[in-house]
This record gives C-alpha cells, structure tokens and sequence, in this order.
C-alpha cells in the first residue's frame, strides 16, 4: 500500500452510489484526481468490488474489513488472504460501523503487517487512539462516531481531540500517520485537519454522495 502523505482515503461503504459499476466509476475518478493533483487517494470498497477494481485502478484499493480468523471453518466470514488475492493493499480496522475487540485488532495490525498490506485502525477518542498507537499500525484514523455522516468535521468540532491525538501518537509510535475522519468533505476542512497536525483523511459521504463527485474531490485536495 503506498503510504506517501498527504493520504486520502475514500470509503465507499454500501451506499448505491458506490457499489458495483458505480464503484468502479468512482474509484477511476479518484485515480483521475489522484493524477491531476499528486495527492495520495486510497479507495476502501466492498468485498464483492475488490477483484474488479483492484484490476483496473493503479491507486491503493483497501478492503473495508477483514475478520480476525484464520483459513478453515468460518462460513461468512473475511479472510486476509481472499482480500489480499482480490487485490487489496490493505485494510480498514474497527470502523466505528464495525467494531472489534482490541486483542482481535492487535492480531489483525499483525497479520496485514505479516502479509504486506498496510492497516488504517479507526478510533473514537484520545485513549483508544493511544492504545490503538502502541499495536503500531500504518494510520490510526480518529473518528468520533456522533459526527460520521452529520457534515460536521472533526477537525473543527473537536479539535482538540485531534491535536491530543496526534501527540500522543506520536509519543507512543512516531512513525504512525494519523488521519482525521467524520464530517471531512470540503477542502477547508482537509486543510484544516493537516493544520491540527494530522497527514490526511478518511471520509466517505461527502464525496461519495456529492452531486458531483470529481469535483467534490478536486474541491478537497485541489490546495494541498
């Protein structure tokens, strides 16, 4: 997974807008922009999207989630294995719409390492980030669940939280890249995050959603 900062990531989540063919169609509007502008764009796309893409897309195509199991008996389950052969690069870990225990994001953070892919860990606060920091992952993304989605960043309802964390983090583990997530969808609002000391973002609605997608896109990163 190409780690260079400033990072994007885009999470495409199940909205409509961003599955099947229209996944494919955004995750190539994001390798354009990635192109135009020099910036860092990572997609993190469905399971069932990862093969495809991943083929047809030279920018970082993350899987949104993998489980905490090994080959065998676990019908339903994510294995790292099938995702990394589909063609991802990495992985996000304890999206706040997917939670983990800790002892199963620790062996997660040790198997992406283990297997090549780089791990994006989502945390909800300063303490969890820190705890999150010392399994030492690629990016500790901190992201309170009450402002995913509400158009209100992080980075300016709680700033402090992302400059505690950023701190602390790299007190912990310097090498660490911390990313801002929950409400980041304009350019103002990236600048804003790096300001606070952070190396990038990850946002999903405010792209995924915008009546034109691109152009939110090159809205975001067009003055970095």
């Amino acid at each position: 997974m190409n780690t260079r900062t400033p990072i994007v990531i885009l999470n495409f989540k199940t909205y409509l807008e961003s599955t099947g063919e229209q996944a494919l169609k955004l995750a190539k509007i994001s390798e354009k922009v990635a192109e135009e502008t020099g910036v860092n764009i990572a997609v993190a796309v469905q399971h069932a999207d990862i093969f495809r893409i991943s083929a047809e897309v030279e920018i970082p195509v993350l899987a949104q989630h993998i489980d905490a199991v090994d080959a065998g008996g676990h019908t339903g389950s994510v294995l790292l294995e099938s995702v990394k052969e589909a063609g991802a690069s990495g992985t996000l870990i304890n999206h706040s719409e997917m939670r983990m225990k800790l002892a199963d994001i620790q062996e997660m953070v040790k198997k992406t390492a283990d297997n090549g892919m780089g791990s994006v860990v989502c945390t909800n606060n300063v303490e969890t980030s820190a705890a999150a920091a010392t399994l030492k992952p690629n990016f500790v993304a901190i992201e309170p669940p009450e402002l995913i989605g509400s158009g209100i960043p992080v980075s300016k309802a709680e700033p402090e939280i992302v400059e505690g964390t950023v701190d602390i983090i790299h007190d912990i583990s310097p090498e660490v890249t911390v990313l801002c997530g929950a409400g980041i969808s304009t350019g103002e609002d990236m600048q804003a995050a790096l300001d606070l000391g952070t190396e990038g973002v990850l946002l999903a609605s405010g792209i995924i959603l915008a009546d034109d997608p691109k152009k939110a896109l090159l809205d975001l990163v067009g003055n970095i």
